[in-house]
């Protein structure tokens, strides 16, 4: 089809992705056509501005590294991340879900920690934390061997991959589930701590005029043959950030009670005070297991 004038090329482009075999990858990209040049007329986007949108695609890529994925930093920034999360959750977004945003840090291969075990593997400063949790499904029936992959920052708000003073997989491991769907384990207190803001998503965010922090936060990811993984996020409540999170990622569910306790630990001497507990329960929903690409290495 030749072009005469600018109403010509959604049609024209339209017609070729027609023709895509596949049906889900048609549905896709139809709609994406729709939508994309839908939103360059709506702006009536300039030759100037595409050249810039297309140059910040480029040197997003040119910033993922084995550690750092600029890309799932941008999605967590727009709410892309948490609304794909809750679209495909809890009823499609209409119920509570224990599933949250992956985030850029999680990793393969955490070492495997006996419960009531510690996740500290090098001198971290910080308040201990004593986590206590179960994995049950819909109907409140405990999930036993799970396994729990569980990772966070520091008290000084880097994960070890970020920090060359943390000991490789500081502050991570992998868990278990006993017949009770519970685990339980050992680590320090972590505080919120601001996205990295040296890259394309700093930039959005200074022009918008909004902070670059995460509210304190444990991640799981929970693996169970016969269940979706569940990928989770337990929030502090307490954190001054907990209803302005950058990435958007806190939902009612996902707000944790860590407990100060400023006496010294009743049944654990070497718990000094001030330390910290967690209860929490994850709740899984049956799917099939499928481990998600790590973003980082």
């Amino acid at each position: 089809m030749r072009i005469e004038r600018q109403q010509d090329v959604t049609p024209a482009v339209l017609e070729v992705m027609a023709r895509t075999r596949d049906p889900r990858l048609r549905e896709i990209m139809t709609s994406l056509i729709t939508h994309l040049h839908g939103f360059v007329r709506d702006v009536r986007l300039t030759e100037s501005e595409f050249r810039d949108a297309t140059a910040i695609l480029n040197e997003i890529g040119a910033l993922a590294s084995d550690s750092h994925n600029e890309f799932v930093l941008m999605a967590g920034s727009l709410g892309v991340s948490s609304l794909v999360c809750l679209l495909n959750n809890g009823d499609h977004g209409n119920t509570e879900t224990s599933q949250s945003l992956l985030g850029p840090f999680w990793r393969l291969n955490a070492p495997r920690v006996a419960n009531g075990g510690t996740i500290v593997r090098s001198d971290t400063p910080g308040d201990p934390l004593l986590v206590n949790a179960r994995v049950v499904d819909g109907g409140g029936r405990p999930i036993a061997g799970a396994e729990v992959d569980v990772w966070h920052a520091s008290p000084v708000g880097l994960y070890e991959n970020q920090d060359p003073e943390q000991a490789e997989m500081n502050l991570r491991g992998k868990f278990t589930t006993d017949g009770d769907g519970r685990f339980w384990f050992r680590s320090v207190m972590m505080i919120g701590y601001p996205i990295p803001t040296d890259g394309v998503v700093g930039r959005l965010l200074a022009a918008q005029g909004r902070h670059p922090m995460r509210p304190a936060h444990l991640h799981a990811l929970i693996f169970k043959p016969g269940f979706k993984v569940l990928i989770s996020q337990v929030y502090d409540a307490n954190d001054p950030h907990i209803d302005s999170d950058v990435q958007f990622g806190v939902t009612k569910a996902l707000v944790g009670d860590f407990v100060r306790h400023d006496r010294p630990h009743p049944d654990a001497a070497e718990v000094a005070a001030p330390w910290y507990a967690l209860d929490y329960t994850y709740v899984m929903e049956p799917g099939e297991a499928v481990l998600p690409r790590p973003p980082i290495k």
